[in-house]
């Protein structure tokens, strides 16, 4: 059976279209479901009821069954006939039976199937197109004609009349397929720029996706030196605690043994006083002039310096270790932990050096990481920002809350200063060097000699930095600026305690060599 003919008997003869969900009547004729129960309901107030096909009378309303065949060989017709569902468009010449159009002739305003497509005629008039696009949008909304060129100064498509007669007269034409072949070549242009946007999304997403992964592998070990870290601060607070314990509870028992002492002597002093009120009332002076321990009696002040002292002391004694004791103690728990909590403080720091800040015999690497002392002048713009008496930069970000760290390798330098800066800092006479001043605090290398400075007040490190690699941690609100040696055991240098009254930047100097920042964290 032909395609058309199939589709006729697949046909709902109330709707006209290929079946929804068929039912079937005793007479045996098929419906939509949808279709057959609005004709029932209509027919429901006429006193009966009937096949809308053959006429055939029913007494009761009729049951309908579901005629699961017919739904099966629908759906598998349907299926076999994509593309006429999809597009829609039929040939204008096949009346039998609908076939598929290949293509639309806008001479002749007519759809073509393959068949008629081959004996159309080729003349230039008949412009051929995609069957699916509707042949109004093809025309001209104005004068009705094909649309054949294209205007650059108005970016649209138009007829030959339009600028021949119309709005468009004298404006610059192209063929549509001239015009079409330069904006699918500015298409592709634009395509290569996404391609190419697309493949550096992708390596960061790489690159993010691999940083992610060494992040993971990381955090098993990190998860293990924090649990190692809190482990060892709640074993100390817990002895800490011991310890303030004892000292309270060993105070009142002190008070309560000198409390007991000083009733037995209390008890003791009684005991001579009536005996010496015994004396007083004798009347035989031989009796009173012959005891033994008169001389015992009469001493009362044996002991009393000692007495007094301890008084003294229990009445002034705070109670163990005192709150100053405890404050004591736990920032002495906390100057013990605190670069190892350092290493947890989520998030980086990107320090990166400001040219606009470097002294021209200073030379900034390409990343902004790296300065080193150069004979040679690099010849930059006289800016306020710049340093001209020192070979010092400054960072471009600054820091006014929050805790940070960032490191430097100061190994290719044997003369050096690192720190941080108020941008206020002087930019020109010797006041401008990193620590001769109010506004910045330093580390400096000179030589085998190393010190920390500020406000011009040098001090002297007992020892010197066994590394190659210094961190200078901030704590903005606590007001704390301090240096480390990250050798193995990551030494404590220094700790300078203020209250900021400005944000800070990361300040080099370097005298010799270079100096490269390795990285750094924050918590904001």
């Amino acid at each position: 059976m032909a395609s058309g003919d199939l589709r006729a008997e697949l046909e709902c003869s109330v709707c006209l279209n290929i079946y929804t969900d068929p039912v079937m009547l005793r007479c045996g004729h098929n419906f939509c479901r949808v279709c057959i129960d609005r004709v029932l309901d209509t027919q429901g107030g006429s006193g009966g009821y009937s096949c809308p096909e053959c006429r055939e009378k029913f007494r009761d309303q009729p049951a309908l069954h579901r005629n699961i065949t017919l739904r099966n060989i629908v759906e598998n017709f349907q299926s076999a006939q994509p593309d006429r569902e999809e597009s829609g468009v039929f040939c204008t010449y096949c009346v039998d039976s609908p076939v598929p159009a290949l293509r639309s002739c806008l001479h002749c305003e007519a759809y073509l199937c393959d068949k008629h497509l081959r004996v159309h005629k080729k003349s230039p008039e008949h412009i051929l197109c995609d069957p699916t696009l509707s042949m109004e949008s093809r025309k001209c909304s104005v004068h009705k004609k094909i649309l054949e060129y294209y205007c650059t100064e108005d970016e649209t498509c138009v007829c030959v009349s339009c600028f021949m007669i119309g709005e468009h007269i004298g404006h610059k034409m192209e063929s549509l397929d001239e015009a079409f072949e330069k904006k699918k070549e500015t298409l592709r242009n634009v395509l290569q720029k996404l391609l190419t946007k697309r493949e550096e999304t992708e390596e960061r997403v790489q690159c993010l996706q691999e940083h992610r992964r060494k992040v993971e592998e990381e955090a098993a070990g990190d998860i293990e030196r924090v649990t190692v870290l809190f482990r060892d601060l709640r074993r100390r607070l817990e002895d800490l605690e011991k310890r303030i314990l004892r000292e309270i509870s060993g105070r009142a028992e002190r008070i309560s043994i000198s409390i007991r002492d000083l009733e037995i002597k209390k008890e003791e002093l009684s005991r001579k006083m009536r005996h010496i009120e015994e004396l007083c009332n004798m009347r035989d002076p031989l009796t009173v002039l012959q005891e033994s321990d008169t001389g015992d009696l009469c001493d009362t002040e044996d002991g009393d310096n000692e007495d007094r002292e301890r008084h003294e002391e229990l009445l002034h004694d705070g109670g163990g270790l005192g709150v100053a004791g405890i404050s004591h103690t736990l920032h002495t728990l906390f100057d013990i932990t605190e670069v190892n909590v350092s290493f947890y403080i989520q998030g980086a720091a990107d320090i990166l050096l400001d040219g606009n800040t470097a002294h021209n015999n200073l030379q900034i690497s390409d990343d902004r990481k790296t300065v080193s002392r150069s004979d040679r002048n690099q010849i930059r713009p006289k800016t306020p920002e710049r340093f001209l008496y020192w070979s010092q930069v400054l960072s471009s970000r600054s820091f006014s809350s929050g805790r940070h760290y960032w490191e430097v390798d100061v190994g290719g330098s044997d003369s050096w200063r690192v720190g941080m800066c108020y941008p206020s800092i002087e930019r020109r006479g010797g006041e401008s060097l990193i620590g001769y001043n109010k506004k910045s605090w330093g580390l400096d290398r000179t030589g085998n000699q190393y010190g920390v400075i500020h406000d011009s007040k040098c001090v002297p490190l007992p020892t010197n930095i066994s590394s190659n690699r210094v961190r200078i941690y901030l704590d903005y609100e606590v007001g704390r600026i301090s240096f480390y040696d990250l050798c193995d055991s990551i030494r404590h240098l220094h700790t300078f305690t203020t209250t900021f009254t400005e944000p800070l930047h990361a300040g080099i100097c370097v005298e010799k060599g270079c100096i490269k920042i390795c990285g750094g964290k924050l918590e904001m």
